[in-house]
């Protein structure tokens, strides 16, 4: 049986939100009377880490994420509940956390070093490997204060990993550098998911696939669920992007007609029928978390229908990450006249295509349902950023780049 490197139970952390500074005043001055509000900020969290193993963390904005990785690296202290570490841990929280601003790169390798438990001499001895890996040549004898957020990111990876941890905390701070020092940083996870145990939290959700055994999705302070990667990420996308109720859709609309530029609105229509569910998948239906120019690659989408639409028009668009258009299609574009969408009935559509030839990165798309024609119809279900394609390099010789081929649309009730 593996040994728990990591054992958390009945974790919580509340804050007291007062609505006016007087108030905390107000209540230490009278003890008998309360005068905040509690907000769990993580409730009643347990789980365990194995050896070895490497767990994702996933959730919103707001979901307890990162006060949860504090209070296991020791920033925070709980409200209640335990938490149960076996061996020494190396963290790598927002940007900069742990480092004195004043002192130089060298200075807090010694002292992050000294944190973690290291003699001098065994900081000596990593120095010269930590900035081989940082890059950040003479700027290391610098105040920190004077660093970039990328050459900050490179140094304070570069200690975490260096200073002999058997458990590595990581919490999004990756995100910040530049895409060939990220490559570095994930190929040293892999190397040392090796012998180590990792606690990843990330809002990529490719990473998360790439390097975890185990995901454990948070919402609102609680464990939602747990369990692979593949099937906890799909469903997380799918909870986080399409399934809207109608009740927060009329807090959006709300909002709209209170904001004169209804464009920056990421959902609008008059939702006469909504998309429920939205995903990529290959030609075989496996769930794609990367693209490759050429790939044949299929949306799925599933609606559901409030209201008849008689004239149903479907499309989609892919733009770059500033917001240009690369491709606009539709199905009066291509030609495929849609059947009666009626109410009451729940419908899956499935566009496959084979992608055009486009640079790495990362590509939005939009996708809309509307009604009418193309020159006179009306939104019912628009999502700005309904899917990111990530897609990553592919050799210029292969077949297949260079131009969209929609090769059919079908629908099917289900």
């Amino acid at each position: 049986m593996e040994a728990v490197t990591i054992d958390v139970q009945n974790l919580t952390k509340l804050y007291k939100l007062y609505e006016k500074p007087s108030d905390r005043i107000k209540e230490a001055l009278f003890r008998n009377k309360c005068y905040h509000k509690d907000f769990s900020a993580v409730d009643c969290v347990s789980f365990q880490v194995k050896k070895g193993e490497t767990v994702g963390v996933i959730g919103r904005n707001g979901a307890g994420k990162s006060t949860l990785l504090k209070m296991i690296t020791g920033v925070l202290k709980p409200t209640s509940g335990k938490i149960w570490l076996s061996g020494n841990v190396s963290a790598l929280l927002e940007l900069g956390a742990g480092f004195d601003a004043e002192k130089n790169g060298i200075e807090n390798i010694y002292l992050n070093g000294r944190i973690n438990g290291l003699s001098r001499r065994e900081i000596e001895e990593s120095i010269p490997f930590i900035l081989e890996f940082a890059e950040i040549g003479d700027f290391v004898y610098q105040p920190i204060k004077t660093y970039s957020s990328g050459m900050l990111v490179r140094l304070a990876f570069s200690t975490a990993v260096h200073v002999k941890p058997e458990i590595l905390i990581v919490d999004e701070a990756l995100s910040v550098g530049d895409v060939r020092f990220q490559q570095k940083c994930f190929r040293k996870i892999r190397e040392f998911k090796e012998n180590g145990t990792v606690l990843f939290v990330s809002h990529d959700t490719g990473a998360i696939a790439s390097f975890c055994d185990r995901v454990i999705w948070l919402d609102c302070g609680k464990v939602y669920k747990e369990g692979l990667p593949g099937e906890m990420i799909e469903e997380y996308l799918s909870f986080m992007r399409y399934e809207a109720d109608y009740a927060e859709y009329k807090k959006e609309q709300k909002s709209a007609e209170e904001n004169e530029d209804n464009t920056c609105m990421p959902v609008f229509g008059n939702r006469a029928a909504q998309f429920t569910k939205i995903s990529l998948k290959d030609e075989n239906g496996n769930l794609l978390m990367q693209v490759q120019a050429g790939q044949t690659i299929c949306i799925d989408m599933e609606i559901d229908v409030r209201r008849t639409v008689e004239y149903p028009v479907l499309g989609f668009d892919l733009k770059d990450t500033l917001g240009n258009e690369l491709i606009v299609t539709n199905t009066v574009f291509e030609k495929v006249e849609l059947p009666v969408l009626k109410a009451g009935n729940i419908y899956h559509y499935q566009w496959s295509f084979a992608l055009p030839c486009l640079h790495a990165g990362d590509y939005p798309v939009d996708l809309a349902l509307a009604e009418g024609t193309y020159l006179n119809h009306e939104q019912i279900h628009f999502i700005t950023d309904a899917l990111i394609l990530k897609c990553v390099d592919k050799s210029p010789f292969q077949e297949g780049r260079g131009k969209l081929v929609p090769k059919d649309v079908r629908l099917r009730k289900v």
